[in-house]
């Protein structure tokens, strides 16, 4: 069975954007940015990937789902298919229809990816966000991939919005700290 990934950012104090959906205070750094490139090439929207010639295979993650505030911000930059190296699904009641054909617009997010789940494939479901997806997906969620960056945003968003009180359980199977403080840590559903 495929399974889902929710491979996040987030500050030392929890957030994974700023109150106004900021992203742009976490400090990359080369060692890490090469790393996460180098290993998780399909999280990289593909806009990205061309402009630093990042041309590999998908080496974990064959299909995408994010939330409709995340696939906002590509929207925004006149991106339709953001992640056009993979299969795209972005979660959302008020979208009537997918602006791409490439990308599948879903009601129901948690038995669209109890579906997923259950094709053939070697390569898992890259949940790219945001909170509240993730809170909908929490029952689903196989792995966290946290990049917990070297700052304290002091308000935002918290990795997980919505879900109802249930403790799930992960076990740390990997674990690497970088030269400037970011710190990767891989948890498995236990």
């Amino acid at each position: 069975m495929r399974k889902l990934t929710y491979y996040i950012a987030m500050s030392i104090d929890g957030c994974i954007e700023g109150p106004g959906g900021e992203v742009d205070f976490y400090p990359l750094g080369e060692e890490f940015a090469a790393h996460m490139s180098a290993e998780y090439p399909e999280c990289l929207p593909t806009h990205v990937r061309e402009r630093f010639g990042i041309d590999v295979p998908n080496r974990r993650f064959d299909t995408v789902i994010q939330g409709r505030t995340s696939y906002q911000i590509a929207l925004r930059e006149g991106i339709t298919s953001p992640y056009a190296h993979t299969r795209q699904y972005v979660a959302s009641t008020s979208m009537a229809e997918s602006p791409d054909p490439a990308v599948r617009i879903v009601a129901d997010p948690l038995e669209t990816v109890r579906g997923l789940k259950r094709e053939n494939g070697d390569l898992g479901i890259y949940l790219v966000g945001g909170a509240k997806l993730a809170g909908a997906l929490l029952p689903e969620i196989d792995e966290l991939v946290i990049k917990r960056y070297p700052v304290v945003a002091g308000a935002g968003t918290p990795m997980f919005t919505g879900a109802r009180f249930d403790p799930a359980e992960f076990a740390l199977t990997d674990r690497r700290v970088f030269g400037n403080g970011t710190e990767c840590s891989t948890y498995t559903r236990a």
